[in-house]
């Protein structure tokens, strides 16, 4: 099952990428001529179909079944309930962290980079979501793009100024999903920020360490030296007096 996982992933991040231009488009752009949502309806489906019989395939690989089936009750959920098809974008997200990971990078260099990635993704998605979502309220207060966009950055940084604000019960479960996935991702960055000030402590101190043990190394030797010198010193004038007695 690796070997297929690892050999269709690329493929299925690109499957993703088309559900998400096939989901996204029609709602950003409600104007479309209907030939076009008919073949982005269609791309939807053909994205969903891969994603279901991947699914099928890897059930099959695996060899607990029933344990692959519990642990990735997410995947099952997208493949069976129309409502959650948006979340197979998420997982072309996953697909990507999952690429990510073959490139050599800096921890906090992957932290940031996915953090960063988590963080724009979700925003963008939970403002087309919410944008759909409101459309069929009778009362919305997020209409355009540009307002779900600003409604989602305050949300995912717990801000809320209340200027705009869901009103139907699936943004409102959209606008849920999206204050704790702030909420998560703020503690990863500010972990990730006293992880790197306490790594710079850590090294700071270490510093310190190194250089006051190579100051207490150089006055051993120091006082080796000196101690030397005044044995020399000692021996010439010892040497200096036994002269001075035969000459006489």
């Amino acid at each position: 099952m690796h070997t297929w996982e690892r050999k269709t992933d690329p493929v299925l991040l690109g499957v993703g990428l088309l559900f998400l231009v096939g989901w996204a488009l029609p709602i950003v752009l409600p104007q479309l001529p209907e030939n076009t949502d008919l073949w982005l309806d269609r791309a939807q489906q053909t994205a969903w179909a891969l994603f279901a019989a991947d699914y099928a395939i890897r059930v099959w690989l695996s060899d607990r079944r029933g344990h692959f089936v519990a642990t990735h009750l997410p995947s099952l959920l997208v493949v069976l309930l129309p409502l959650l098809r948006p979340l197979a974008v998420l997982r072309s997200l996953l697909l990507l962290t999952a690429l990510m990971r073959r490139v050599t990078l800096p921890l906090r260099m992957r932290v940031t980079v996915y953090v960063s990635g988590w963080a724009c993704f979700l925003a963008l998605v939970g403002a087309i979501a919410v944008l759909d979502a409101e459309r069929r309220s009778a009362e919305p207060t997020i209409v355009t793009l540009s307002d779900a966009l600003w409604w989602s950055l305050t949300t995912m940084t717990t801000v809320g100024y209340g200027d705009l604000y869901p009103t139907t019960l699936e943004g409102r479960l959209i606008a849920a999903t999206l204050m704790l996935s702030g909420i998560a991702l703020l503690g990863v960055v500010t972990a990730s920020i006293a992880a790197w000030f306490v790594e710079r402590f850590q090294q700071s101190s270490a510093a310190e360490t190194r250089t006051e043990a190579d100051l207490r190394l150089v006055l051993a030797e120091l006082e080796e030296v000196r101690a030397r010198l005044d044995e020399l010193a000692e021996q010439r004038r010892g040497d200096g007096s036994g002269t001075t007695a035969g000459s006489r």
